[in-house]
């Protein structure tokens, strides 16, 4: 097959230019022009050159599918753009988000691109989509349908949690329903397996023209099975149906890649659509979320890391995603679609604070499995607990926004990055408080993985951010070294071990010594890594993580020199690209991540009014749907990097529980002085 290339024919026509983005202030799109005399900013995507369109919609203006097994992302145009089964890590049958003539799947008005209004259904990881055309509307709903527990007869394959209630049916639904007028429906499925190197072949199952299927001659590509209430037709390698359309009238189609029976009638269809939607809205009630106006960001958040769970192990990927540029038409452009050890504590921060227990509990069994026998622990692994993530490129795909390389696996895998001990060693401690025991199981573990940390701490790393350029004595590693150290004396201390306490103490506090003599500049700041001034992001957690008291000079002197030097337009970078050496070229966008970082330091030394003022200005930078990529454009707003990202939302979490908690003691405070004055 040739390969995929941007202008070659794909099944639907570019896009029309988005609007530029308003000030960073609102980051809401608004209407100026065509934008043709400059260069246009599309939102959440590149700087084109003036007068040329980009055929790709901007990364925030993806929605988000999952059913906990697999994930998608669905343009506005209602095309499928990127899609892995059966695994979110597998190779793609959609990937027109990468090159626009990789594969995708639509559903929506014929000659029609630009919908009306999109959202979820409320407390769900359905979409709607609704258009408006000339001649009438029309609702579609898409989801990756859940249902009852189907391995009755035999245990899973691929489980390795306690089996749900509900589980994934590994099918794609997607529901049509004209609710004024006539409108012209069109249906084009053209799947290309292994991103983009393998030309599906359609042909039909059974006497009618109601299902196609494609077998792929690789043997882990499973056979794609396309049905519905429409008649389909085959066109060389695509899968397309058209009709049209009166109010009143419904359609349905469904993909699925698996032996599970797909609905039949629309009655059948409409109840699957209504199951899943039940089961996502039971999930969420199960959440403990504050009466508060940013209570839907919270939920929504919520949701989303839900969706990026790999639910047969438990493990959490980084994003749906991989290569999506951390810099317009860059080369920071990473494969996220795998479980790093160092999301488990910001997992279950998050996790536990939102009354989530039992994703928490699912996603620290994954970082048990992966530590326990005795293995050396790594930085990062597959869904499976695959160990080996050896990189590569794939040079024939045009990336997005021509953004290369495009990455598969990722190269950091086999990194020393010595935060990972703290990760793990604060997971096991909030395990363990949460249940007010430490299991007898965990103690292996915990004794190997603190002893890792009191070995290593002194030596150089590359850090949390994973640099490509030389090992350095990082403050942040040393700092999550020591964590590693003193969550290990406390757990020593509940586990009855007062000599590994006593011991494991005395290297932390040897740690805490070493970092505040070298890790410290002359105005008591701490700083990025030792014998340098550069400052990094990474250091607003040390209040976070109780290295030092949040009123501590030098975590106030940390926090603000973070907030005045280290932002662009009030965000925050992680550092300067200038002033680290990371092996890479060009420069990069504020790391959404740490401005919520910032939002939780500054309520920690005290600042809540700052706090807030910065966490509403990030909330305004959410995509339409709630979403967030890795990284925001401080000049535009547009978003950067794989999406949707865990990271960002887990610190979203943590921020706005911080700034709202920290407001009502600030109420409940006022109450009690205004009523003992009375």
């Amino acid at each position: 097959m040739n390969a995929p290339r941007a202008d070659r024919e794909t099944t639907q026509d570019a896009p029309p230019p988005a609007a530029p983005l308003a000030p960073a202030d609102s980051a809401r799109p608004v209407d100026a022009g065509d934008g043709l005399d400059s260069p246009v900013t599309h939102a959440g995507g590149a700087q084109v050159p003036s007068g040329r369109r980009s055929a790709f919609p901007g990364i925030a203006e993806y929605a988000f599918l999952s059913d906990c097994e697999c994930n998608a992302l669905v343009a506005p145009s209602g095309a499928i753009e990127w899609m892995c089964v059966p695994r979110p890590d597998a190779p793609s049958i959609f990937a027109a988000v990468l090159d626009r003539g990789a594969g995708s799947f639509r559903v929506g008005p014929y000659g029609a691109r630009v919908p009306a209004a999109r959202r979820y259904v409320p407390g769900t990881l359905v979409l709607e989509t609704t258009w408006q055309t000339p001649t009438g509307w029309l609702v579609v709903r898409d989801a990756m349908l859940m249902g009852p527990w189907h391995n009755v007869d035999e245990r899973s394959r691929t489980h390795r949690r306690t089996p749900t209630d509900c589980d994934a049916e590994h099918m794609l639904l997607r529901t049509i329903v004209c609710v004024n007028g006539t409108v012209d429906v069109e249906v084009v499925c053209e799947p290309l397996p292994d991103y983009g190197r393998e030309a599906a072949r359609w042909e039909y199952e059974g006497p009618t023209y109601s299902t196609l299927v494609t077998r792929s001659p690789l043997t882990a590509s499973p056979d794609l099975r396309l049905s519905g209430s429409l008649r389909l037709g085959i066109e060389d390698r695509r899968a397309q149906g058209r009709t049209r359309m009166s109010a009143g009238e419904t359609a349905y189609v469904t993909l699925s890649w698996s032996d599970r029976p797909t609905p039949g009638t629309w009655p059948e269809a409409a109840d699957a659509m209504g199951r899943t939607e039940q089961y996502w809205r039971d999930w969420i009630t199960q959440g403990v979320f504050p009466d508060h106006p940013w209570r839907s960001y919270l939920q929504r958040s919520a949701l989303t890391l839900k969706g990026l769970t790999y639910a047969p192990t438990g493990a959490l990927l980084a994003a749906a995603t991989t290569s999506l540029p951390e810099a317009p038409q860059g080369e920071r452009n990473w494969d996220y679609r795998y479980a790093w050890v160092r999301d488990s504590t910001f997992a279950l921060w998050g996790l536990y604070t939102l009354g989530l227990d039992r994703e928490a509990d699912d996603f620290f069994a994954f970082v048990h499995d992966v530590c326990r026998d005795g293995r050396e622990l790594q930085i990062m692994y597959g869904v499976g607990g695959e160990t080996e993530l050896t990189e590569s490129t794939l040079d024939h795909l045009a990336g997005y926004d021509d953004a290369r390389p495009v990455r598969l696996g990722n190269a950091a895998y086999d990194q020393q990055q010595h935060d990972m001990w703290g990760a793990v060693l604060d997971s096991v401690y909030l395990h363990a408080k949460s249940r007010e025991q430490l299991p007898e199981s965990l103690w292996p573990v915990l004794k190997a993985q603190v002893e890792e940390a009191a070995a290593h701490w002194h030596e150089p790393d590359r850090g949390l951010w994973e640099i490509r350029g030389e090992p350095q004595h990082f403050t942040s590693s040393k700092v999550m070294c020591w964590v590693a150290l003193d969550r290990g004396a406390r757990l020593a201390r509940m586990y009855d071990e007062p000599d590994y306490a006593d011991q494991w103490q005395a290297v932390a506090d040897e740690i805490r010594a070493d970092v505040l003599e070298h890790g410290v500049d002359s105005r008591g700041v701490l700083v990025q890594r030792y014998g340098a001034d550069a400052l990094d992001a990474s250091l607003l957690l040390v209040p976070l993580l109780r290295f030092l008291p949040p009123d501590d000079p030098r975590v106030v002197a940390t926090v603000d020199a973070i907030a005045s030097e280290l932002t662009v337009n009030g965000l925050v970078l992680r550092y300067r690209t200038d002033e680290t050496d990371d092996g890479l070229s060009g420069e990069e966008g504020t790391f959404t991540i740490c401005s919520f970082w910032l939002v939780s330091a500054l309520v920690e030394v005290g600042e809540l009014d700052r706090a807030r003022v910065l966490c509403e200005r990030l909330l305004s930078f959410a995509s339409e749907l709630d979403l967030y990529a890795e990284e925001i454009d401080p000049h535009s707003g547009r978003h950067l990097g794989n999406f949707p990202q865990a990271f960002t939302h887990l610190a979203l979490i943590n921020a706005v529980v911080h700034v709202v908690r920290a407001e009502e003691r600030r109420d409940d405070a006022g109450h009690f002085e205004a009523a003992r004055r009375r």
